[in-house]
């Protein structure tokens, strides 16, 4: 499995290459700035990408808008964002494009070797790896979508956006499958989404919504 990663910090990427060749992968490139990043997609077209936020020159966003041309470029392309930082405008952006893995994990929240390989295999099979603390932040700027729900339900949406199965939820809420069908249910219901959606999908619909600008007249 190829492997593109965009990270300034040399000492970071070469532990990433270190840790993804003993698993498996095979990192094709390694990027320090969003223009050779989009360059090596180009040319190796890798199954996966792992990409961070902030990248020369300015140091703001140049790493996820690489990200996100990369895939308009390359449709489906799965992008596992890897940053210190949520910028939660191209976050939400990101999220909602469709087709193709998607993934946020933050630097410092990242504790073991083996649940970092886990994400990017579950984005590179084209499903989604979440920090908790991105999607909260990414729920509280969505504000009121959220507030028809119950405790219980915003817990199941959580870990919905987390890329967890039904069986998955049922099992760290310690509830049954057909209580976590009718929570789900009950998500789509109040947030107005078909619920015939499955697996990232109906997830990437739900965090979409979530983070859709509200206006009365248009944009």
């Amino acid at each position: 499995m190829r492997v593109v990663i965009a990270e300034d910090n040399v000492l970071l990427s070469t532990g990433l290459e270190l840790l993804l060749g003993r698993a498996g992968f095979r990192v094709a490139a390694v990027a320090d700035d969003a223009a050779g990043f989009l360059t090596a997609v180009r040319e190796h077209r890798p199954d996966v990408t792992i990409v961070d936020v902030r990248l020369p020159p300015s140091f703001r966003d140049e790493g996820i808008r690489a990200a996100l041309r990369a895939r308009r470029e390359h449709p489906g392309l799965p992008v596992l964002v890897l940053s210190q930082y949520v910028e939660q405008q191209y976050a939400a952006e990101l999220l909602a494009t469709s087709g193709g893995g998607v993934g946020y994990l933050l630097k410092d929240r990242v504790s073991r070797v083996d649940q970092f390989v886990d994400a990017l295999r579950r984005v590179a099979d084209g499903g989604t790896a979440m920090d908790p603390e991105v999607i909260a932040q990414l729920v509280h700027r969505a504000g009121d979508p959220i507030a028809a729900l119950t405790p219980r339900e915003r817990e199941v949406l959580g870990l919905m956006a987390q890329g967890h199965d039904n069986n998955a939820i049922g099992r760290q809420l310690v509830i049954t499958d057909n209580a976590v069908h009718k929570h789900i249910g009950n998500i789509f219901a109040k947030l107005g989404l078909a619920v015939s959606d499955s697996g990232h999908r109906r997830v990437l619909a739900v965090l979409a919504y979530l983070n859709a600008p509200r206006s009365t007249g248009g944009h």
